[in-house]
């Protein structure tokens, strides 16, 4: 798992017109397992390359994104950010495989309410659990939220910073490089160059960290 974790993460760094998300060996489809898992761990990160670099998928690790998807879907019941989850994996696979995606899921957007009165150390917590659905373009009432409380997502990504929390600040800057009216003193290049130092050892700060320079900058890093 921590072995196609970063191989995610590093993927889109070199900016290869072709790079993709590295397998772990062949995959047995069928079987499930453990990669099925760690891609339900990813989440729509999975094919993060594909979609921030235009790059088409591997076949193979789309037909393993796509069992994951159709493997693991969430009960009504699930705690929202599961739910919020399963939908930007099949807004990734609607995007990637519009023929299978049809049968996997409708689009339609889980509730968003519970962000509404979300404290700002709730909502930068709930925001970098769902890094996944920081994308350029994309929107989502999760992604609105964010854009109406960039203030708060500043606060919370200087709090996980002094809480040494790298994976919450790394998924905070994250939506940070995508929100209007984030203030300037924030220093957000510089705590995110912070971040990668201290925290990138985790494949997934790696990946955050990553993700957001691109999305900051527009190009590969």
């Amino acid at each position: 798992m921590g072995a196609r974790r970063t191989a995610v993460g590093r993927a889109p760094a070199g900016g290869h017109p072709h790079a993709r998300v590295a397998a772990p060996g062949p995959v047995a489809v069928e079987e499930g397992g453990l990669v099925l898992a760690a891609v339900r761990v990813l989440g729509a990160d999975a094919l993060l390359p594909a979609v921030l670099l235009g790059t088409p998928p591997d076949p193979d690790e789309l037909a393993v994104f796509r069992k994951s998807v159709e493997s693991f879907a969430p009960r009504a019941d699930a705690a929202p950010t599961v739910l919020w989850s399963h939908w930007a994996m099949a807004r990734t696979l609607r995007r990637l495989d519009p023929p299978s995606a049809a049968a996997t899921a409708d689009g339609t957007e889980p509730a968003a309410e519970w962000l509404d009165d979300a404290s700002w150390q709730v909502l930068t917590h709930q925001l970098a659990v769902l890094a996944p659905l920081a994308l350029p373009g994309e929107d989502s009432a999760v992604a609105r939220a964010a854009q109406g409380r960039p203030v708060d997502v500043a606060r919370g990504f200087v709090r996980a910073v002094r809480r040494r929390d790298w994976r919450q600040a790394a998924g905070a800057g994250r939506w940070l490089t995508l929100l209007h009216g984030v203030p300037g003193t924030l220093g957000l290049e510089a705590g995110l160059d912070f971040v990668e130092l201290m925290g990138g050892h985790d494949p997934l700060v790696e990946l955050q960290v990553r993700a957001a320079r691109l999305l900051r900058t527009g190009a590969p890093v």
